[in-house]
């Protein structure tokens, strides 16, 4: 089964740990900070639309790209709900194409760990260079090497109303790569559920290799976040958010 066929039905829901309003005002106030209040934003690898979404309501006129069909069918029905006007995409992020410049590029949720080659991290951002107005801004986050370590080989599993899942985790230091086996439960009627199976590979980067992909690329490097607070990325982060720029073509 392909990458969040099944998990897309449930993903919002079992990811109500994270407070996506306070991402999108961080991300906000980081592109206003910038001088962008408005104008055309790409949201790169925007799954079911959540920080799309909140960055339309901002005033961004916002285009969303995934590659998956089903995380995309989701933000469409946000779309369809809300009214907001955005453009969303089937695309790899690795072979990206867009009608014009974007005045900013954001990424969030560690989508950019799902690209587990340095070499084709590098073309993403060679992309997203590409696709950025002279001068543009690139907002994006990444889980680290620790953080996968920290989890290691564990299992998690939770049970909701409205769907169970078996969260299976495997690290291997050597390469960063991170790998896990989703086994999710979906109700059907009667008291019967559905089984699906979805396994997920990411990779782990540190700052340093994502300094000198951003280099390689032609963006440069501004700063550095302990996730979406306002504190500098230390060698304990987790996750970390980076600043880059498009130096002018």
């Amino acid at each position: 089964m392909d990458e969040y066929t099944a998990l897309a039905s449930i993903y919002d829901e079992f990811m109500d740990n994270i407070d996506y309003e306070a991402w999108g005002e961080r991300i906000a106030g980081i592109l206003s900070q910038e001088g962008i209040a408005d104008g055309l934003v790409l949201d790169l690898g925007c799954g079911t639309g959540i920080i799309t979404e909140f960055l339309a309501k901002k005033g961004y006129d916002m285009t969303g790209v995934d590659c998956s069909e089903e995380m995309l069918q989701k933000a469409m029905d946000k779309k369809n709900k809300s009214g907001a006007d955005i453009l969303y995409l089937l695309q790899d992020m690795r072979e990206f194409e867009l009608y014009g410049t974007m005045r900013a590029i954001v990424s969030t949720c560690d989508s950019l760990n799902y690209i587990i080659e340095p070499e084709e991290l590098l073309e993403v951002f060679r992309l997203v260079n590409n696709y950025l107005d002279p001068g543009g801004i690139f907002v994006f986050d990444f889980n680290t090497k620790k953080k996968y370590a920290d989890i290691g080989n564990t299992s998690i599993s939770e049970t909701r109303d409205s769907a169970s899942f078996i969260w299976e985790n495997f690290y291997n230091r050597d390469d960063y790569i991170n790998e896990y086996q989703l086994t999710i439960f979906l109700p059907v009627e009667n008291d019967l559920y559905k089984k699906y199976e979805e396994y997920h590979v990411q990779r782990g980067y540190d700052l340093e290799e994502i300094k000198e992909l951003l280099k390689r690329a032609g963006l440069v490097f501004e700063r550095a976040y302990d996730g979406y607070s306002d504190e500098c990325a230390h060698e304990n982060s987790d996750r970390i958010v980076v600043v880059a720029r498009e130096k002018g073509k």
